[in-house]
């Protein structure tokens, strides 16, 4: 049942079906679509279009379809509907006859999708927050098991300067907070109620916006029609959301994927994240971590695809943005599955601690801290930084450690140079003298996973 039809003698081809209905993917909106009917359906009531006997029986029948779709056993493959919306209104008028036909008056699929797809994002977002806490919750879990464990921290892929366990979790663990701030933010700016704004210009009926905004959740009715069904913002911050928190992803897969190398050898990955070769039996591939990396890219593209939908198109609705819907959908999906994989996968890991503390003293790192001690003494830091690269040059001649070095050959570049060095040099105490806030000191690091631990047993209060 096309709800279009009257103006037109011929039906539509086989192929412009195949590109116009939309019924396979917008199915997913059925709840959204069928709860909007409802309040849609008491608000022309109360404004004369139906009698209170008609919106009763609209109101009970719609309420059967709601409990089939979110039981399941709605039967989208079986019908020849347009899309959801057609859907709805033909099961309607199957059971009432007419009174199932004046559901639509005062209302337009442009208002209406708009609604709908409104409700849908506001309730994925909801869900994935929860998804971004657990997974905040399972990194500071590892952090609590770990806190002791020393590994290298990195810039530019080079060992740089050691860094506790837990600060490399806590890290990530502030990028995921970011991410759940952004879907709080959007859930602020999108909770407003298109339907009653009709295809562009409102409607005429007597219809009270604010009612019906309340009754859906919404704060407040979207305040201009044209805006208000063609403004599909909501779903491309939700996109824009998505793809940075799958680039934090990604860059915690990245990680890990090194750290469980066989050349770092940091971590462990359990056998329910990895999996075999079909040729080589020794091997055991971090998969669900290159699939967390792969899918960054297809998220990326939904959003890029929809900005290039959308940049070009002129008030109010154009039939462009059914293109909105398909790339969301999948895009949400895929990120739900990447957190809840990746909650997976920091339960499943296993430190070697050994070969994270070997790794930490190697690399020179400490060459930072000789320059620091020689500030110390009164030495400039460019000069400090200076001799502090011939010992490493010395050290790297020698194959030792800085550390390893005799006084009587560290003195050979400096003569403040004492006994008193040799603490300085050792493995804690680079992590540790970092004991300012947001540093990789003991203090600040266990005050900054005590506080998450406090959040996390609050929350589960």
């Amino acid at each position: 049942m096309a709800l279009w039809g009257g103006r037109f003698q011929g039906g539509s081809s086989d192929m412009f079906r195949q590109v116009n209905d939309s019924l396979p993917f917008d199915q997913q909106l059925a709840s959204q679509d069928i709860r909007g009917s409802i309040v849609w359906s008491r608000a022309i009531a109360k404004a004369g279009v139906l009698t209170t006997s008609e919106q009763q029986q609209l109101e009970q029948a719609l309420n059967g379809l709601l409990a089939k779709a979110e039981a399941g056993e709605l039967d989208f493959a079986a019908s020849s509907e347009e899309d959801i919306h057609s859907f709805v209104e033909a099961a309607l008028t199957e059971e009432l006859g007419d009174i199932g036909r004046k559901l639509h008056t005062g209302r337009s699929r442009n208002d209406q999708v708009a609604t709908d797809f409104r409700l849908w994002v506001r309730e994925h977002c909801q869900q994935l927050q929860q998804d971004l806490l657990q997974l905040k919750a399972a990194l500071v879990k590892s952090a609590e098991r770990h806190k002791q464990v020393i590994l290298p921290g990195y810039t530019h892929l080079q060992r740089a300067q050691p860094v506790r366990y837990p600060h490399w979790c806590l890290a990530y663990v502030e990028m995921f907070k970011r991410d759940i701030s952004r879907m709080a933010d959007l859930l602020t700016r999108m909770n407003q109620c298109p339907l009653g704004s009709g295809a562009l210009a409102g409607t005429v009926y007597a219809i009270d916006r604010q009612d019906i905004a309340e009754q859906l959740g919404f704060d407040s009715p979207c305040h201009n029609s044209l805006d208000a069904v063609s403004d599909r913002d909501y779903v491309l911050e939700l996109l824009f959301c998505a793809s940075t928190s799958m680039m934090h992803l990604s860059r915690m897969a990245e990680d890990m994927i090194f750290f469980n190398s066989g050349e770092a050898g940091f971590l462990r990955l359990g056998d329910n994240v990895t999996s075999g070769s079909s040729l080589m039996p020794q091997k055991k591939n971090p998969d669900a971590l290159e699939l967390i990396r792969g899918k960054c890219g297809r998220v990326f593209g939904s959003l890029q695809a929809l900005l290039v939908t959308m940049k070009g198109l002129p008030l109010a609705y154009n039939k462009d943005m059914q293109e909105d819907k398909e790339g969301a959908f999948d895009a949400v999906n895929q990120w739900h599955i990447c957190l809840m994989i990746a909650c997976e996968v920091v339960d499943s890991v296993e430190l070697n601690t050994e070969r994270c503390a070997q790794a930490a003293r190697e690399g020179y790192a400490n060459a930072t801290e000789l320059a620091d001690y020689l500030v110390g003494k009164g030495v400039p830091f460019r000069t400090a930084h200076d001799i502090s690269g011939q010992v490493v040059l010395a050290a790297l001649a020698q194959g030792k450690a800085i550390e390893e070095l005799s006084l009587a050959e560290l003195q050979q570049h400096s003569k403040l140079i004492g006994d008193d060095v040799y603490p300085v040099l050792q493995l804690d105490y680079l992590v540790d003298k970092r004991n300012i806030l947001g540093g990789t000191g003991k203090g600040p690091v266990f005050a900054a996973l005590d506080r998450e631990l406090a959040e996390l047993a609050k929350a589960r209060d």
